[in-house]
């Protein structure tokens, strides 16, 4: 591995970048023991630029996002690095200040409308609350106008009568598109979203996608897609980040990551997913075992056991801990495994099949 080149931490933040997060860790206190959800992130994200954010259920995605938007604040949770938003700093910001950029400069479209949005309120007063708490000047009447017209925005029908709906008389489609409308009626300069499309059929997925690349455009949002869809990210992501047992494993371009991926986790992610743009000749090939827990993380490397590889480091990769080095301009992978190994396996192996 002596033709990679280490990339210190404290260099690798980006001088133009909107958002910075610096060696996040969020670990909770449970009943069973202490659980690291994140352990250890770092990344950077451009003004306009898109984030994506993949992995398995429990890989530490939500959890990440949850905590740049400063919502893990209870006592069980503990909280350290760095999250830097627009020089600000975020972490050790008082929580009056972080509730005041949320919503303002930074907001989040959440996994599940239903569930996020009030049941007993109709979606338009639940815009014009969002909308008001940053704008109090503002009167009802006219924050009733700015949430009209930011439905009508997200391709509401109808938006003067349907603002004054309750969520449960929405379509799952048209609930995730009025959450949008209540994350972007403040037009934040960051917008979180997390698993947008779950749940949804691909023809709204495809739509909901469109919606949330129309409107970066149109307001020059920096965003993070949170998602386990590599076909998401395929759609929508300037950079992608692979994070596996609450540590990013890869990170760097999208392109490069589905054109040249260096770890075998991304490997076994891009090899799961369905092609439309090929004849299928074989079965798809899932990652095999499950994701380990967070509160008993294997030793070394965390994705050792799951690893068809893992022989090839010579013990490594059960011992050592694998860091983040540098695999080609702004792509970044933590594997044991020697670079000529491991391009050997996926010109041979993996890209065939891909």
């Amino acid at each position: 591995m002596t033709d990679q080149k280490l990339i210190p931490e404290q260099d690798r933040k980006a001088p133009e970048a909107f958002l910075s997060v610096r060696d996040l860790r969020i670990h909770f206190d449970t009943d069973d023991g202490l659980v690291r959800s994140v352990d250890g992130v770092s990344f950077d994200l451009a003004p306009g630029k898109t984030l994506g954010i993949v992995g398995e259920s429990g890989s530490g995605k939500s959890v990440t996002s949850l905590g740049i938007m400063g919502l893990h604040r209870s006592k069980r949770a503990r909280i350290s690095g760095e999250i830097w938003l627009e020089g600000e700093e975020l972490v050790s910001a008082d929580p009056d200040r972080v509730r005041q950029l949320r919503g303002r400069k930074m907001a989040m479209i959440f996994q599940d409308p239903l569930t996020a949005m009030h049941p007993y309120y109709t979606v338009g007063q639940q815009i014009i609350e969002a909308y008001r708490v940053h704008h109090p000047a503002a009167s009802k009447k006219e924050a009733k106008v700015r949430a009209v017209e930011m439905l009508d925005r997200v391709g509401i029908p109808q938006p003067d009568r349907r603002v004054d709906d309750y969520p449960h008389q929405f379509s799952g489609g048209m609930r995730q598109r009025a959450m949008i409308a209540m994350a972007l009626v403040n037009d934040p300069s960051l917008l979180i979203a997390d698993e947008p499309t779950t749940a949804l059929d691909v023809t709204v997925q495809a739509q909901i996608l469109d919606l949330i690349r129309d409107l970066q455009q149109e307001f020059g949002s920096a965003v993070i897609i949170i998602t386990h869809d590599l076909g998401v990210v395929a759609e929508l992501a300037d950079d992608i980040l692979v994070m596996y047992g609450g540590k990013c494993i890869e990170r760097g371009p999208a392109t490069t990551l589905f054109d040249a991926p260096e770890h075998p986790y991304t490997w076994g992610l891009l090899g799961s997913m369905p092609r439309l743009d090929r004849d299928l000749q074989e079965r798809l090939i899932p990652v095999r075992g499950t994701p380990p827990s967070l509160i008993n993380v294997p030793s070394g490397c965390a994705f050792h056991p799951r690893c068809p590889y893992a022989e090839l480091t010579g013990g490594r990769s059960s011992s050592e801990l694998p860091v983040l080095v540098e695999a080609g301009p702004g792509h970044h992978a933590a594997c044991h495994l020697p670079t000529a190994d491991r391009h050997r396996i996926f010109a041979d192996e993996i890209a065939p099949r891909l």
